[in-house]
């Protein structure tokens, strides 16, 4: 899954619309819209809103898998 399908999913279990997640995070709602899109890219503090609200990794977000990562 792609982040955007990722943080739309996220809000939508929550059962929240975008106006009432901008306003929590205090983001404008167009902003999650062109996020939920796939138009805009999230910048790194929307990132960290984003899991600290959710309580979840950002690994999880960018939809990476939960493998270790390899060593050097």
């Amino acid at each position: 899954m792609e982040f955007n399908e990722i943080i739309r999913e996220l809000r939508e279990e929550r059962e929240l619309n975008q106006t009432q997640l901008g306003k929590i995070l205090n983001m404008h709602q167009m902003k999650i819209s062109r996020m939920e899109t796939g138009a805009a890219e999230p910048a790194l503090n929307d990132i960290r809103a984003l899991c600290t609200f959710y309580n979840v990794s950002a690994d999880y977000l960018l939809g990476l898998p939960d493998l270790p990562y390899p060593k050097r």
